[in-house]
């Protein structure tokens, strides 16, 4: 083979895209461990073969994303498929599969160490839209008019976080939604930080689980509440809140929302409050609850 061929393979090879898929924990490598082969012995030198693999990809311009690798759904994949899951190229077939429907997060460079919680967080948040998705689709549809009830219930919630961030100081804006369903209760997080032109910025995966809990908690009464720290320069962050009242928001007071910051939920001891902070009333959202035959 000639100079030039291997320039050329070496070329096109750093413009193969690859996607690893990661035992992010304990639990899962020792799963694993089963197969014969699967030849780590523990977990954190896995971690140090990954990461090692990783920087040597990135050194050469090749870009790698990070998937959750979870046991269970490799042996359901397997199975559904007939592969034999004590098979590499079975562990590569089910990689690249999550690489076009499951959540991954791009290497850059970053300690192995920080990609993880990224990747658990991803996969906790993908999990909780799909929980309250599924339950707003259970709904059906509203006897006396038949409106879908679950997309009236978002189409609602989008409605109000969009008042929530426009009624909001300019700025960082990190909002928090909880909903207590049976059996656990949900919490989603929504970061709306200000474009060099003042439009709030929002992800649109973070927006649709937040929207999706949010609409779950009006649609179904269930006990729960919206949050807000707002952060700007040279002025102290600002808290404040709603609880989920009807199919609307009513606001907390500063003493409720003072309350909760100051309080461990565990233990119900009091935390002292966090300086340079202003625990205060919300503004008007100007909001109309609907008329009382669209509560549903």
């Amino acid at each position: 083979m000639t100079y030039t061929d291997r320039t050329a393979r070496r070329v096109l090879r750093r413009e193969i895209a690859g996607t690893i898929g990661l035992l992010t924990d304990e639990h899962d490598f020792r799963v694993m461990r089963r197969y014969r082969t699967f030849t780590f012995d523990d977990h954190p030198t896995y971690l140090r073969h990954v990461e090692a693999v990783l920087r040597t990809r990135a050194a050469q311009g090749a870009h790698t994303t990070i998937a959750l690798f979870d046991p269970e759904e490799y042996a359901a994949y397997c199975a559904e498929a007939g592969l034999d899951p004590d098979a590499p190229g079975s562990r590569t077939r089910f990689t690249a599969e999550l690489a076009a429907t499951g959540l991954t997060v791009p290497y850059e460079g970053q300690p192995l160490t920080d990609v993880v919680p990224t990747l658990i967080d991803e996969a906790v948040r993908q999990a909780t839209w799909e929980y309250a998705a599924t339950l707003l689709a259970r709904l059906g549809s509203c006897a006396s008019c038949g409106q879908d009830l679950g997309r009236a219930a978002y189409d609602r919630a989008r409605a109000l976080i969009t008042r929530v961030i426009t009624t909001a100081p300019a700025g960082r804006r990190h909002l928090v939604c909880s909903v207590s369903t049976a059996p656990e209760t949900l919490l989603s997080v929504l970061h709306a930080d200000d474009d060099e032109d003042g439009t709030p910025h929002l992800d649109e995966a973070e927006l649709l689980e937040f929207t999706s809990v949010l609409a779950l908690g009006l649609a179904t009464h269930c006990p729960g509440g919206l949050v807000i720290r707002t952060s700007a320069p040279a002025t102290p962050d600002r808290i404040y809140g709603w609880r989920l009242r009807g199919y609307g928001l009513t606001p907390l007071t500063a003493a409720e929302v003072f309350d909760a910051y100051c309080t461990d939920a565990e233990s119900g001891d009091l935390i002292s409050p966090e300086s340079n902070v202003d625990y205060c009333d919300p503004p008007d959202l100007g909001d109309e609850d609907p008329a009382p035959g669209h509560h549903h």
